[in-house]
C-alpha cells in the first residue's frame, strides 16, 4: 500500500509515540490537523538505524513533515546515547568558564555543534536547550544541567551554544523561562513557588533569556512555576510572562512551547483541554502533550486554539536546515572527527548523572 503524503498545515500540539516504530493508532493521532510536532524519548531510541527508521516514517506522514524535537542537553538529560557522543552536562562548561572564559566559549560552541549535527543526521529538527537556569544551588531537578551561578557566564555560553547549535543546523529552545533554578521543588511532581519581585528576577534569571533573545533564540519554554509577586498564574499560564514580559518587554518572536502537559506543575490548570486552553491562550504556540495517548486523543477531539496568524512561519523556522542524509555525510568527515574528540574530552565528573530523571516515562 503506498502510503499518501497529507497536505497540512502545522498545528499547535506535540504528542509522543510509544516504541520504535509508528503503530496505526499513532498515523492516525499525527495526521490529526491539530498536530505540529512530535517529541522523542530514551523509549523510542534503539539504535541510530531504527532511528533515522522512525524519523523517516514521521516526516513522510505530513508536508509540511512534523517537527521532531527531543530533550537532548547532556549530562543526565540526553536521550540516545549509542552511537551518539556523550554530552557533559553543562555546569562542566561553567567550570571551564571560570579558568578560562574565551576557551569555555570555543567549548560551549562546539558542543552544541555536535549535538545538533548528529541529531540533524537522525532527521531530527530540535532539542530543547540550553538551560538558562543559574544554579542557585537550591533546585536539585537543574543542578548540573545550568551552566552556572552567574547570569552573564550563562548568557556567554548559552549564545556560544545556540551559534554551536545554528552551525549543526539547528534553532535553539531555552528554558525554563523566566528561571527554575531558585525553587527547591520539582514542577515534574508539585508545583514550586518563587516569591521574589520581578525587579529581582530581572536582575538575575531574565538576564540570559533576553540576551539570547537578542542574539535569535529560536524558541523558549516557560517553567511551570508560580511567581506570585508578579502573576497568580505560574508562567507557562499566564498572559504577564508570556505575552507581556517576553513578546513586550523583551521582544521575542520566536516559538513558545509549553513545558509538558503532564506534570504535575501544570495539574492545577484542569483537564488537559482546560491545561492546552490557558496555555494557548496566555501566548504559547505549541503545547506538549506526553506520556497520555488517551489524553491527547481526548484533547484533540476537543480542542478549539485561538488564532495564530504568526504560527507556521514560527513553526517554520524550528524546521532543521539541509537533509539528514547531507549531515551524515558531514559526521563522517574528520573534522567532525575533530569536534567530536573536543566534546569527549569534557570531563563527564563522577555527580555527572546525579539528580533526579528528567522527563522519561517509567
Amino acid at each position: 500500500m503506498t502510503q499518501t503524503t497529507l497536505n497540512l498545515p502545522r498545528g499547535p500540539v506535540m504528542v509522543d509515540v510509544a516504541g520504535f516504530s509508528l503503530t496505526e493508532a499513532e498515523r492516525a493521532r499525527l495526521s490529526h490537523p491539530l498536530v505540529g510536532g512530535i517529541i522523542l524519548f530514551r523509549r523510542n531510541f534503539q539504535n541510530i538505524d531504527q532511528l533515522r527508521a522512525l524519523t523517516a516514517e514521521i516526516r513522510a506522514l505530513r508536508s509540511p513533515h512534523l517537527l521532531i524535537a527531543v530533550d537532548h542537553e547532556g549530562g543526565r538529560v540526553q536521550r540516545f546515547l549509542d552511537g551518539f557522543t556523550r554530552l557533559p552536562p553543562m555546569s562542566v562548561l561553567g567550570e571551564a568558564w571560570d579558568r578560562d572564559q574565551e576557551e569555555a566559549r570555543k567549548l560551549a560552541e562546539t558542543v552544541g555543534y555536535v549535538l545538533a549535527a548528529e541529531l540533524s543526521a537522525c532527521g531530527i529538527d530540535l532539542s530543547f536547550t540550553p538551560v538558562l537556569d543559574l544554579d542557585w544551588e537550591r533546585c536539585a531537578v537543574i543542578g548540573n544541567r545550568s551552566f552556572h551561578r552567574d547570569p552573564e557566564a550563562v548568557a556567554e555560553l548559552a549564545e556560544a551554544l545556540q551559534q554551536g547549535l545554528g552551525r549543526g543546523g539547528m534553532m535553539s529552545c531555552g528554558k525554563h523561562y523566566p528561571g527554575h533554578g531558585y525553587v527547591e521543588g520539582d514542577s515534574h511532581h508539585l508545583m514550586p513557588q518563587d516569591d521574589r519581585s520581578l525587579a529581582q528576577i530581572e536582575q538575575d534569571d531574565l538576564v540570559p533569556f533576553a540576551r539570547l533573545a537578542d542574539a535569535g533564540m529560536g524558541a523558549v519554554m516557560p517553567a511551570h512555576v508560580l511567581y506570585p509577586s508578579v502573576d497568580s498564574q505560574p508562567a507557562g499560564f499566564s498572559k504577564v510572562w508570556l505575552t507581556d514580559i517576553l513578546r513586550g518587554k523583551i521582544g521575542f518572536d520566536g516559538v513558545i512551547f509549553s513545558d509538558a502537559l503532564d506534570m504535575a506543575g501544570a495539574a492545577g490548570a484542569g483537564t488537559y483541554v482546560q491545561r492546552a486552553d490557558a496555555a494557548l491562550a496566555a501566548g504559547c504556540d505549541m503545547v506538549l502533550v506526553c506520556n497520555q495517548p488517551e489524553e491527547a486523543d481526548t484533547m484533540l477531539a476537543a480542542l478549539l486554539p485561538p488564532p495564530q496568524p504568526k504560527l507556521a512561519e514560527r513553526l517554520e523556522r524550528m524546521a532543521g536546515k539541509s537533509r539528514a542524509e547531507d549531515w551524515q555525510l558531514l559526521i563522517a568527515t574528520p573534522d567532525f572527527a575533530a569536534a567530536q574528540a573536543v566534546v569527549k574530552q569534557l570531563a563527564m565528573p563522577k555527580d555527572a548523572l546525579a539528580g533526579p530523571q528528567v522527563g522519561e516515562a517509567h
